[in-house]
């Protein structure tokens, strides 16, 4: 059909006022952080208290502000000092690295450095800084073996040694709260990547995990105030949310990767590449030797929300630096029905059956990682995958029984 001259400019017309109309407005956030509500109540709960805050580049707004820099502006809050864990509060060091004492160049703030310190000598840093109260707020992403969470725990020890108040402003778990999973750390593994036996993949978030620290694992309870989330939904992921991405560690770059780091992470205690170096850490596993076999190995397995492809790769550092070495690239398909930690385990299980050269770290930081000699020992012994799954079963039940009295959210 062919249209009329005026019909074509009618035409014409109504499409031109639809592409040059304005956006509508944004909807408003139902979703709040921790740090948005302590904000919209006017910091209320710092009023006439000196206060210092442990954060990481991932303290932001939703408008990527450092809150530090917000709350340094802001007459209603005595910011007087800044804390930084692993990687430093601006976030310059790598992996296994911090910042050293320095005055902040954006606000003349004094920063102390709290990575691997902890009892008497990180209370003698809050007491040096001159702080009432403490306040934590950095993005967790639900794995007990990454340190942010034992930074919160020992602050807390320390902030209680110290006489200091102790606030944890909360935010989401990124891979969702639905449920614990994997085997529980055993005490006399004890090290930064788990000071205290909870669950591989916690389930829970920073406010909830310094509940529990407190109910359960401090001598001495600090005084704490949590400040909640409003809208946060357990059995959502973390782009749900609206919130930007501010990578917690250098080899944290995305969503993505916290999706598959609590079970991946484990090759950090193997000969095998973890991925770093790449431009998808935790995703991409591999090392000289290794090829598609593997990846069909794996695939065999039908694990629920995961395909595994052959994938190639020269890590730029850290093992197998500016070399070509062969493994898998994880491509979850499937998020609610993948189960990190027991892909993990199949793929150490399915490395170690398909190719000769497979290993352990010689200092066994395996056993460090999943908090016993359970996995190494059950895979070393011929194992599969369910049956060293069915090994920590128990341990798992009771942690989750613990759990559920921390939890604050549905």
């Amino acid at each position: 059909m062919r249209l009329s001259r005026r019909a074509l400019l009618a035409a014409t017309t109504a499409a031109a006022s639809l592409t040059s109309a304005p956006p509508a407005a944004a909807k408003p956030h139902r979703f709040r952080t921790g740090f948005e509500n302590l904000a919209a109540s006017g910091y209320t709960r710092l009023s006439n208290q000196k206060v210092g805050i442990v954060t990481n580049p991932t303290g932001v707004t939703r408008d990527v502000r450092h809150i530090v820099d917000v709350m340094h502006k802001d007459p209603r809050v005595h910011l007087t000092a800044v804390f930084g864990p692993e990687h430093g509060f601006r976030g310059t060091a790598q992996a296994g690295g911090s910042e050293d004492r320095y005055d902040d160049p954006a606000t003349g703030l004094p920063v102390y450095d709290t990575y691997l310190k902890s009892g008497q000598p990180l209370a003698d840093i809050f007491k040096t800084s001159g702080v009432d109260t403490v306040v934590f707020d950095i993005q967790d992403v639900g794995a007990r073996f990454y340190t942010y969470i034992w930074t919160l725990y020992d602050c807390m020890e320390a902030a209680q040694l110290a006489g200091k108040r102790f606030v944890v402003l909360d935010r989401p778990n990124p891979v969702t709260g639905r449920a614990a999973q994997g085997p529980v750390l055993h005490r006399e593994f004890a090290t930064f990547v788990g000071r205290q036996p909870i669950a591989q993949a916690h389930g829970m978030t920073v406010a909830e995990l310094a509940r529990l620290f407190n109910g359960e694992f401090l001598t001495t309870p600090v005084p704490l105030d949590t400040v909640l989330m409003t809208g946060w939904k357990r059995s959502e992921f973390y782009d749900a949310w609206n919130l930007p991405w501010v990578p917690p560690s250098p080899n944290m770059p995305t969503p993505d990767t916290a999706l598959v780091y609590s079970g991946t992470c484990l090759f950090e205690g193997t000969n095998l590449s973890e991925g770093r170096g790449t431009t998808r850490p935790f995703e991409l596993l591999g090392a000289e030797g290794l090829d598609g076999r593997w990846a069909a190995a794996a695939n065999e397995l039908a694990l629920p929300g995961a395909h595994f492809r052959e994938a190639y790769f020269a890590p730029t550092f850290s093992k197998f630096q500016g070399k070509t070495i062969g493994g898998v690239q994880i491509h979850v398909h499937d998020r609610k029905a993948y189960d990190p930690v027991r892909t993990g385990i199949a793929l150490l299980v399915t490395t170690k059956r398909t190719w000769p050269g497979f290993g352990w770290r010689s200092d066994n930081w395996i056993d460090k990682l999943t908090g016993s000699t359970l996995v190494r020992t059950m895979i070393d012994g011929g194992s599969g995958a369910d049956e060293v799954v069915a090994g920590w079963q128990e341990e798992l039940s009771a942690f989750r029984r613990i759990r559920k009295n921390y939890l604050l959210y549905g």
